[in-house]
Formats: structure tokens, C-alpha cells, sequence
């Protein structure tokens, strides 16, 4: 009878478990079946750094059962950093936040706000920052030829800015996020505006 390498292996390893009282069935039990065999499989991309590695998120009806590098991705192919592997934390996590927390002005507390009230006074705090910091017109020199002389003379340029606010965006964001977002800081008169894949 011709046994082969792989079934020499078999019986041996089976025999050394058998002699040593080991028991290989709850292990094959195991080894059968995987959770994410059902599961549907969705890729995304991290939403931590700019770097935009890609990911894999498993979910079974409306819970995420498990997230992991996509091997197929050009930039991380299948690797993540130590913040991109907990990423499962950021939706099944009893210590994160998920509501708003505000905390008054010398007040020691936070407590627990309502997202519309969240929203109102963040709109309220841009609108009275952008009013008292907006400049409609700035004075500028310009360099002005008159016949054959250059003459440098000053006019009131429209710049419509705030100095006040400024702006870091996210690696979260899409083109199409990134560009409505740009218009709107834009339309606010915002200068500074940053992102934070340069920090």
C-alpha cells in the first residue's frame, strides 16, 4: 500500500494526539464553520488619516460582525495600523459617545444635550463669530500705468472675509463632500482652511 507524504503526516499527527489523551474533534468543530460564512461583505475605506486604506466590513442583517484590511487594495494591501484594526469600536463600543455633551462655562459637569440644540448653537456661535470678525473691503496698492509711468495708488479691493474661523477637514470625506464643503466655508469667508492629512 503506497502512503503519501501528506497521510504519513495525517496518521502520525493523529497517532502523537491520540497516545498524548488529545482529543482533535472540538478543534475540527471549530475550524468548520467561519462567522462570516453567511455574512455580506462591503468594502469601504478608513476614515482615520488620509492615507485612505482600504477595508472590509462583514455584516449579518444590521450588525457588523467583523471589519479587516482589504488584501485587494492598492495602498494597504490587507494591512492596518493599530487605529484602522479598532475601527470596530467606532459603532460597538459601550464607552463611546453618541450623543452630544456640552459643558457651560465654568461648569465642572458635562451633560447631555440634544443633537438640534447642539446644532442651533453651533450656528448661533459661527454666525455671531463670522458677524463681528467679517471684513467687506480691504485696502490694497496696485500698480497703475499713467501714459508712460507706472503709479502705485491704493483702492478698496472686495475681499468678503472672516479672519475669525478657520477650517480642518477630514480624510472621511469625498471628492463630492470635499467640494460642497469647500463652497460652503468659502461662502462663509473663511481663509483659513486646512486639511488634515497636511498636519
Amino acid at each position: 500500500m503506497a502512503v503519501s507524504r501528506r497521510d504519513f503526516f495525517k496518521l502520525s499527527g493523529g497517532g502523537l494526539a491520540a497516545s498524548l489523551g488529545f482529543s482533535l474533534a472540538p478543534m475540527e468543530a471549530k475550524a468548520e464553520e467561519l462567522a462570516i460564512r453567511y455574512a455580506r461583505e462591503t468594502t469601504t475605506i478608513c476614515p482615520y488619516c488620509a492615507v485612505g486604506c482600504g477595508m472590509i466590513v462583514h455584516t449579518l442583517g444590521d450588525n457588523i460582525i467583523n471589519i479587516e484590511g482589504d488584501p485587494d487594495h492598492p495602498i494597504n494591501e490587507g494591512s492596518l495600523c493599530p487605529k484602522g484594526s479598532s475601527i470596530y469600536q467606532l459603532r460597538d463600543n459601550k464607552a463611546r459617545v453618541t450623543r452630544p455633551l456640552y459643558r457651560a462655562p465654568g461648569a465642572s459637569e458635562w451633560r447631555e444635550v440634544s443633537w438640534d440644540w447642539a446644532l442651533d448653537e453651533i450656528a448661533k456661535k459661527v454666525k455671531k463669530t463670522r458677524d463681528a470678525s467679517f471684513v467687506a473691503t480691504s485696502k490694497i496698492k496696485v500698480k497703475e500705468r499713467v501714459g508712460t509711468t507706472e503709479v502705485e495708488k491704493e483702492i478698496d479691493a472686495v475681499v468678503n472675509r472672516t479672519m475669525g474661523m478657520a477650517s480642518v477637514g477630514s480624510a472621511a470625506l469625498d471628492n463630492e463632500e470635499c467640494y460642497l464643503y469647500q463652497k460652503f466655508l468659502r461662502g462663509l469667508g473663511l481663509v483659513y482652511i486646512e486639511h488634515q492629512a497636511r498636519i
